[in-house]
Order: structure tokens, then C-alpha cells, then sequence
């Protein structure tokens, strides 16, 4: 493994200062400028994994005039959730970067495609070993099932072959949970994926130590896709079935779906459950990843957000590993079968045409290729639907202005502007708010508008903007909230007698139409209602056009999401002296 450089995916398989960005300073490709001619083999490999012996299918991608002699480093990649090494997102990265000249080696993920073995979430010591076998064969230490062996990648020492990977959402994740069991990768770039599945499961916003909501919608539909794994790959191999209760699952992630939807969550049970998640998450092993990482994460996504990016960029860079981050415009919510223009399109393959494309190839041109001169651009960027390009900065902006939630329903930029006042709200026993359906977005169906029923919420809104505000970044709001039905049972030991609220900006156009940005929400169970709490809102990217008001809402549900138990009903008071705020990572504007 080479450091001589340190520090400094059809439907649903891929769940996988400001300035112009300029274009990158490209490295040539290993062999030609033009795409070259290569091969591709069929291969499958036996690897135990998680105490069974399974098959794993892939595709070896051997560039022309690549032997021994003239070795290149190697690039692997596998699917997203519920595709495989042949969908049409996965083999498109084998093909680009074999013709650039790099050895691809493409396969299926456990559990997936003609891969044995149980989904197990990209637990490292399940599919991250699998994916370290993979390596021993890059590596020449291990053959193919067939006797297939390689001797012509790269190596940095005996045993040691440079290599990188590359994938989305679940062959995101498995990148580092590879990594982190095997020193030997060389570059990873994981693409919208997640840091913590507690988190993305069950979040909380303003409180991650405390369980949060269930976002029911996604974890469903993800799980109905996994134990569905006999109607799309009739054939399984018998080490892809765990039980009649438990079709394809490993044990604890159906147990953890199961607790989820029980009604029971967040009580008994629970701390194993969000132990478990986040065993087989980033968030636990990335102290073991030390391979250069390039992390792209989309904006329009409400199953791993923004935060979830900005966590694993944060711990990388807390202990040296060199780590840029990219927030390109398409995610899981939207935009992931037909990006905007312009941008990643891993179904065409435009890598050498995109500017994330670009900033993929450079990163392992310089840390596989070895290039010295090879730019990898920011350390962070971020796509703007309001302006060409890409805007850049040497850090994700920090927090730059604070507003404060007056009595009357405004959201003011000053203390002195907060009126003294008391608005209240409740929930009912079904959901009234409606921020998305979320499957829609990712297979392209159409959604219903966006909706707060009147009664179950409250809301503040600012003045109509003067000139453009643009937002980059996470807003932070701080909530004193009063719920005396909530005051009495909260400290009962049952979590779920906690309140819930669901936090959101709106942008208002002047004629009144609302926009939720990428339909985000923060979805938050209140630690203790008699104290102030903050809550974290995921992270946009968004200008506020002239005219345009903001409008900071809390509400009691959310179609998307399991609520309170019980009718709770809110009392929000203000007082110059004494009131909510909400701060704002502006890069441009002001709002007031």
C-alpha cells in the first residue's frame, strides 16, 4: 500500500470562500489518451464470511498491454443495494476505468446478484473481509475458483497491490468497512452513503445519544427488498437463506426492523438494536481507515443526508487521513436515474465529462497512479443549482447568522424585534404533516404536495429578502419548548413517552408557494421538554432568492416518519429576553 502521499448505481440498486470551480488538472490515463481496448472474465471466488463459505461473482476488466511486465493498479467496485455487479451503474465503472487502463475488478456484494450469503449491512467483519479476499487475489496470493491468478497490478510490496474502490450507498459503505480490516487499499470513494445507520434509520436531531424517530418508509422498503431476494434471484445459493422468520437477512438486522416497526421502539430492546447498527457502521470503525478518501454525497437525499458525510469527513480528518468531500446535486431522494446536466452520470459512465467525474479520476491518479501533479481540487465543494458549477471552500461554512422566533410568528434578526407572545399546537393520533413519500423520488414517481395541517404546527417567517441569501450548510435551531402531558411521563424509563417534533425550513416565493429544500425535515425526540435543546437540520445547499421569506417550522408529525405516543399538545413562548433561535450558515446574503 502505497503512502508516499499521506495526510495533507436500474431502480434502487444504488442504495449507492466561494468561488467558481475550476476544471482539474487532469493526469493522463495509464495507457492512451483514447479509450482503450480491454478484457473482461468471468470469475467466482469462495470466501468465508461471517461463518459460511459463499460465492462471490465477479468481472475481472484486464487492460490491453497490461501484464507483468507493465502492471497497473486496480480499481474494484460493487453494486448498491439490491443490484449487482451487472446492473447498469456497477459494470459502467469496471468498463471506464479499465478503458483508462486501470485493472477493474467488479463484483456482486453478499447476498446480492449470484453472490452467496446473508445481507449482513456492510459489516466489516463480514463484507469487508469478503472484500479483503478479493485483494489476496489482486494481490496474486490467491487464485479464482477456477485457477484464475493475476500478476499484473501494481504492487507496493510483496502481498501488497495498490488498489482502489469506488461504489454508491451500499458499495459505499463496504469501502470502508473494507478498509478498515485491510490496510492495504490504497483510495476509496464512497458515494452517498452513510456514517451511522442509527442515525439514518431512527435519527434525532438533537439528540444522538437519546433514540430517535423511526423513518419508516425507507427502512421498509429496503427490508422488503432484501427478504424479497427469491422473487429477483430465484436461484439462491442456499447460503443466501437464514430462516423461515428471517428469509435473507443476517438475524440482528431483521430483529432490528422488527423492533423498529414493533410499536416497542424506543424501549425494550433498544439499546441492542442501536448497538447493532452502529457496529456496522462507519461511525464505529473509522479510527481503522487510514486510505485517502474522497467522500460525494448528494443533496437531494433524505435517507443519508448531508450530516451523514460531514460526520465521516470530520472523524477522517480528526486522525490524518487525507479527505476531501464533494455535495453533488443527486442522491437517493432524486436525480440518481437521470442526474442534472452536467453532472456524475455513473449509467453513461461521463467521468472525464463531469466535474465530480473529474475529481474521481484525479484522486486515483494520484494516489494509485502515484502523480505528484495530479490535482484533486478542493477540500470542499458543492454543486449550485442557481449558478454553473461548482462553488468551493476550504471548510463546509461554519454557522454565520442567528435569528430569533418572535411571539407574533416572525422570524427577526434582532432580540430587541422579538415580541412577547405564547402560539401552541398538537398532534393527532395520525400523521398531519407531509414532507415526502420517500420512495418516490428514487423510482421516479410523483408525490403528493408538501403539507402541514393547520393546528399541528407553528411556524415563524422572516421579512421578504432584500437581495439573494445562499444557504450551505446545516442549520442549528435552539428550542425551549412547554408540554405538560409530556412533562409527566417522560421520565418514565420508556423513551418513546419523549415528545417528538419534526424541525424544517421553508423557502416562500412571493406568491405564497412553498418549497421544502429536497424535502428535508429533522426529526427530533426531545431529550427533556423542561430544558432548552438544540436541534441539528440536515445539511442544503440553497439561495433565497430577492423576495423571498424563510419560514422555520416545527411540526407534530410526519407522513414519513413514526410520532408521538399519545396526544401531546406544545406551548412555545417568546419573550425578547427569552426565546428560540435558529442560525444559518450563509456563504452570501443576509436575511433582514
Amino acid at each position: 500500500m502505497s503512502r508516499a502521499l499521506p495526510r495533507s448505481r436500474k431502480m434502487l440498486a444504488l442504495m449507492a470562500g466561494t468561488a467558481m470551480a475550476a476544471p482539474l488538472a487532469l493526469a493522463g490515463p495509464v495507457s492512451a489518451a483514447e479509450p482503450g481496448a480491454y478484457t473482461v472474465t468471468p470469475l467466482t471466488f469462495s470466501v468465508e464470511a461471517g461463518g459460511r463459505t459463499c460465492t462471490v461473482e465477479a468481472d475481472l476488466y484486464r487492460p490491453a498491454g497490461v501484464d507483468a511486465t507493465r502492471p497497473a493498479p486496480a480499481v474494484m467496485a460493487t453494486n448498491g443495494f439490491g443490484g449487482s455487479k451487472a446492473d447498469g451503474q456497477t459494470d459502467v465503472l469496471g468498463k471506464a476505468f479499465a478503458a483508462r487502463g486501470y485493472v477493474g475488478l467488479v463484483y456482486s456484494g453478499l447476498g446480492f446478484g449470484k453472490s452467496g450469503c446473508l445481507i449482513s449491512l456492510d459489516d466489516p467483519a463480514i463484507d469487508g473481509q469478503a472484500a479483503a479476499r478479493l485483494v489476496d487475489f489482486l494481490a496474486g496470493t490467491r487464485a479464482a475458483d477456477d485457477g484464475t491468478r493475476v500478476d499484473y497490478v501494481t504492487k507496493d510490496g510483496a502481498g501488497d497491490p495498490r488498489v482502489g474502490m469506488i461504489g454508491g450507498s451500499y458499495g459505499g459503505a463496504v469501502q470502508l468497512a473494507a478498509a478498515s480490516v485491510d490496510p492495504r487499499l490504497d483510495a476509496l470513494v464512497p458515494l452517498i452513503t452513510w456514517n451511522d445507520l442509527a442515525y439514518a434509520l431512527a435519527p434525532n436531531g438533537a439528540d444522538r445519544a437519546t433514540p430517535g424517530v423511526f423513518k419508516w418508509q425507507w427502512s421498509n422498503g429496503f427490508y422488503l427488498m432484501g427478504e424479497g431476494q427469491m422473487l429477483l434471484a430465484p436461484s439462491l445459493d442456499p447460503s443466501r437463506v437464514n430462516s423461515l422468520s428471517c428469509l435473507h437477512f443476517v438475524t440482528d438486522a431483521c430483529d432490528t426492523v422488527r423492533l423498529l416497526n414493533s410499536g416497542k421502539f424506543p424501549a425494550a430492546g433498544t439499546k441492542k438494536m442501536l448497538d447493532y447498527a452502529r457496529s456496522v457502521s462507519p461511525a464505529s470503525y473509522l479510527d481503522r481507515v487510514k486510505a485517502p478518501t474522497l467522500l460525494v454525497q448528494g443533496q437531494t437525499d433524505s435517507l443519508f443526508n448531508l450530516n451523514e458525510a460531514q460526520d465521516t469527513y470530520e472523524k477522517l480528518e480528526s486522525h490524518g487521513v487525507e479527505t476531501k468531500m464533494i455535495w453533488q446535486s443527486w442522491g437517493h431522494s432524486g436525480g440518481l436515474m437521470n442526474p442534472r446536466e452536467g453532472e456524475l452520470d455513473l449509467g453513461k459512465g461521463n467521468l472525464e465529462t463531469s466535474y465530480v467525474g473529474q475529481r474521481i479520476l484525479a484522486w486515483f491518479d494520484r494516489y494509485l497512479l502515484g502523480n505528484r501533479n495530479a490535482d484533486t481540487g478542493a477540500e470542499f465543494a458543492y454543486y449550485r443549482d442557481w449558478q454553473s458549477g461548482y462553488g468551493t471552500a476550504a471548510t463546509v461554512p461554519a454557522l454565520s447568522q442567528k435569528l430569533y422566533l418572535s411571539g407574533d410568528g416572525k422570524l427577526v434578526d434582532n432580540r430587541s424585534k422579538v415580541t412577547l407572545g405564547a402560539r401552541a399546537y398538537s398532534n393527532w393520533l395520525i400523521p398531519t404533516s407531509h414532507s415526502e413519500a420517500s420512495l418516490a423520488g428514487l423510482i421516479g414517481l410523483p408525490d403528493a404536495p408538501l403539507s402541514d395541517t393547520e393546528g399541528t404546527y407553528l411556524g415563524w417567517t422572516s421579512a421578504p429578502l432584500t437581495a439573494p441569501v445562499d444557504l450551505v450548510g446545516s442549520p442549528k435551531a435552539t428550542l425551549k419548548v412547554v408540554s405538560p402531558g409530556t412533562e409527566l411521563v417522560q421520565d418514565s424509563g420508556d423513551a418513546a413517552d419523549k415528545l417528538v417534533l419534526f424541525a424544517k425550513v421553508y423557502d416562500i416565493a412571493p406568491d405564497g408557494k412553498k418549497t421544502l429544500v429536497n424535502k428535508l425535515v429533522a426529526p427530533v425526540r426531545v431529550p427533556d421538554v423542561t430544558r432548552p435543546f438544540t436541534v441539528e437540520l440536515p445539511g442544503i445547499v440553497h439561495r433565497y432568492e430577492t423576495g423571498h421569506r424563510l419560514e422555520f417550522v416545527i411540526a407534530a408529525s410526519d407522513s414519513a416518519y413514526f410520532g408521538n405516543r399519545g396526544v401531546k399538545p406544545v406551548i412555545v413562548t417568546s419573550a425578547p429576553e427569552d426565546t428560540g433561535t435558529l442560525e444559518l450558515p450563509l456563504v452570501a446574503g443576509r436575511v433582514g
